[in-house]
């Protein structure tokens, strides 16, 4: 595939970062950002493969370009999947990080689940590639997913990162093997992507595009 990608998200910063991920795998695409007066509908998809082409469908139909979205969350054994798709809305429409992190950890101690097996957990992140509809309204789609498993710490650690970072602790081992059992917060950018949920969709993803005419 070449020529433009644009990614709904109105974050220039985001798409750079996309930008360069992708050419580091060897594709070379524009990417840029939404237009910061895109409007995109409500994610109120049951799913993240859902809330992702709601996002993906919009911009492509509206900018008339091939487009990315994702959607990416926390899945809690423990919580019944919860937070799941309501990830970054866990405490409330107008929470905070620090209020969902919050949350997670009360409901967790609630239920007496302690040890690393009981808070067992994944961060999960599905991407769909969609172009612009033809005349028929008919689309090309792309899908990919990305998964990391690890655990709840039992309090947040580390300044990096957003979101859950500072309480997930991946079980895949990166970086320093003489300290092990980081949270996401704790490592370098580029340890987190090596091993990220996002990271993996993306990786999956980048051959479908690259088979694009």
């Amino acid at each position: 595939m070449t020529g433009r990608l644009v990614v709904a998200s109105a974050n220039a910063h985001k798409a750079a970062e996309l930008q360069d991920l992708l050419v580091s795998l060897g594709i070379g695409l524009d990417v840029v950002a939404r237009p910061a007066d895109l409007a995109v509908p409500a994610e109120d998809a049951p799913d993240f493969i859902g809330n992702a082409r709601i996002k993906a469908a919009a911009v492509a139909a509206a900018t008339g370009e091939w487009a990315l979205a994702d959607d990416s969350g926390l899945e809690v054994d423990a919580l019944d999947g919860a937070p799941g798709v309501r990830s970054a809305r866990f405490a409330g429409d107008e929470a905070s990080d620090a209020d969902n992190v919050a949350l997670l950890l009360d409901r967790l101690v609630g239920l007496g689940a302690v040890t690393a097996a009981e808070r067992r957990a994944r961060f999960r992140c599905c991407i769909v590639v969609q172009s612009p509809p033809d005349a028929d309204g008919s689309v090309i789609e792309l899908v990919a997913d990305g998964t990391v498993e690890g655990h709840i710490a039992g309090a947040p650690r580390g300044n990096g990162g957003f979101g859950y970072d500072p309480v997930f602790v991946p079980d895949d081992p990166v970086g320093d093997a003489s300290a092990p059992g980081r949270t996401f917060a704790e490592m370098s950018g580029i340890e987190k992507a090596s091993i990220s949920h996002r990271g993996r969709a993306l990786r999956a993803i980048a051959p479908q595009l690259a088979r694009l005419p």
